[in-house]
Parts: structure tokens; sequence; C-alpha cells
């Protein structure tokens, strides 16, 4: 599917796909997708751990845009749009709903501890603020990739430089959400709090799950800003792997991490209730 303008004196030559993309890596990751998928769904309705709704909604993005990538595969060398929006704008905007779901986890964590005269922002305005950034970046993307997929060589040119702005502001919020994590780690740790000595081991692995985590996604987004600021006709483009080893890795990496180190924990903790260890199911009171 190349555009109609490429070849109107401009000499830019835009394809859906520099290369044929791969049946056997798109199956691999939509079945390795939907297994994480719904074990999270699975812990989600047992624990009613709401806040981790996002993250599993973005595990149904994942895999439904490596569905478009399988079907794209099929259609090489003349590709439809149809499959190729779908896994572009699926595969780019589900990292924005894991990043919401860290960013709640985070607030849930401060108050385990009750650790709010720590942390350089009050707690009800963490979630909130964190969360702000995470719709405009969702927002920007999906409006970028929506407006890339029109057709036309203008509208490629323009989608893509929203589909920047919208990784920029992920980054940039991810990046203070990290310093203000590490901030309130580093007081914790000066000046604990009685429930930060009684809860020691249970906070200090769901902070670092998240420190894990908010830097895979951090490295996926960095090569999601190179490829586009690279564009259509760039080296990252032009090489399948790059997207599986940036992308679809570090994402499943951040969804299975989830699965054994699940926040219903802390919710338990918290508010008592069921919470999830790995493959079993442990209730406190």
């Amino acid at each position: 599917m190349a555009n109609d303008e490429s070849s109107t004196g401009s000499g830019y030559d835009w394809k859906a796909y520099r290369y044929d993309p791969s049946l056997v890596a798109a199956i691999i990751f939509i079945v390795c997708f939907i297994l994480t998928t719904f074990f999270h769904l699975y812990q989600l309705v047992r624990t009613r751990t709401c806040y981790f709704v996002p993250l599993c909604i973005g595990g149904f993005f994942e895999w439904i845009g490596y569905i478009g990538r399988a079907l794209s595969s099929q259609e090489s060398p003349n590709w439809s749009l149809g499959p190729y929006i779908m896994q572009t704008l699926l595969l780019l905007i589900a990292p924005a709903l894991f990043a919401a779901s860290i960013y709640m986890e985070l607030a849930r964590v401060i108050e385990l501890v009750d650790g709010e005269s720590h942390s350089m922002i009050r707690r009800r305005w963490l979630t909130k603020l964190f969360v702000a950034g995470d719709v405009l970046s969702f927002t920007l993307q999906i409006a970028g990739g929506g407006i890339m997929s029109s057709g036309s060589l203008s509208s490629v040119h323009l989608g893509e430089k929203i589909v920047i702005v919208g990784l920029f502001v992920q980054i940039i919020f991810f990046g203070f959400f990290v310093f203000i994590a590490l901030s309130f780690n580093v007081r914790m740790h000066k000046v604990p709090t009685e429930k930060a000595h009684h809860y020691h081991d249970a906070w200090h692995k769901h902070i670092n799950t998240l420190y894990v985590a908010s830097l895979l996604i951090m490295v996926r987004s960095v090569f999601r800003v190179v490829e586009y600021i690279q564009g259509n006709d760039g080296y990252l483009l032009r090489h399948e792997y790059y997207l599986y080893i940036f992308d679809a890795v570090l994402m499943l990496a951040v969804m299975v991490i989830f699965n054994f180190i699940h926040p219903s924990e802390v919710k338990a903790l918290l508010k008592g209730g069921k919470m999830a260890k790995g493959l079993k199911m442990c209730s406190v009171k």
C-alpha cells in the first residue's frame, strides 16, 4: 500500500511496511499476550483490584494489535489499510494504559506505609496529575496514529509529528513519576514510619516492581520516539526485529511481572480481602 502522492515530485515513497511482516512472530506474541491478559483478568476479578483495569485493557490491545500484524503478513506486498491501522494504533497506545495502572499503584503504596508526608505531591493529587498526563499522551498518540492512517502524504507527516509529541509527553511524565517515586523511597528510608517497618518487605517489593516496569516502558517509549523521528523509511522501520525486541518483549515483560508480583497484595493489606500471589489466591483479614 504505497501512497499516491509519493510519485508526484516529492520523491517520498510511503509504505505501510518496509518488510514482509512475520506471521510466526505475530502468532507467538498473540498467544503470549492472550495468556498473560486473561491471567490478569482472572486475578482482577478474583481480587477486585480495579485500578489494574487499564493494564488489563492494554493487554487486550496488545494481542489484538498483533492479530493485525498477522493479517498483514498474509497480504504482502499489497497490504490493506484495516489490519495496518489495527496494529499501528493498538500497539502504540497500549503502554499508556499500563502506565495509568502503575501511577495508581504508587498512590496505594504511599497509603499503605502512611507515607504521604514523605511524598513531594499529596497522594490524592498524585494519581490525578499523572493520569491526566497519561490521558493527554494517549489522546495525542491515538490522534496522530489516526491521522497517519488516512493515507495522504501530508497526513502521514502531520500524524508522525503528533505521535512524537504524545510520546515525549509520556516520557516527561514518566520521568517525573520515577523522580517522585525515588524521592519518596529515599525519604522513607531516612525517616521510616511505623507502617513502613511493619510492611517492610511488601512495600519494598512493590515499589521496586514499579521501578522495573517504569524502566521497561521508558525504554520502549524512547525507541518509539526514535522510530518516528527517523520516519517511514528510517532504519528502525526497515527491520521488524527491532519492534519485537524493544516493544513486544518489553511490554510482555511488564505484564508478566505484574502477574507474579500482583498489586492486589497492597490492596488486601490496606482493606483486607483476596490477593494474588502468582498462581495462588490468599486472603487477608
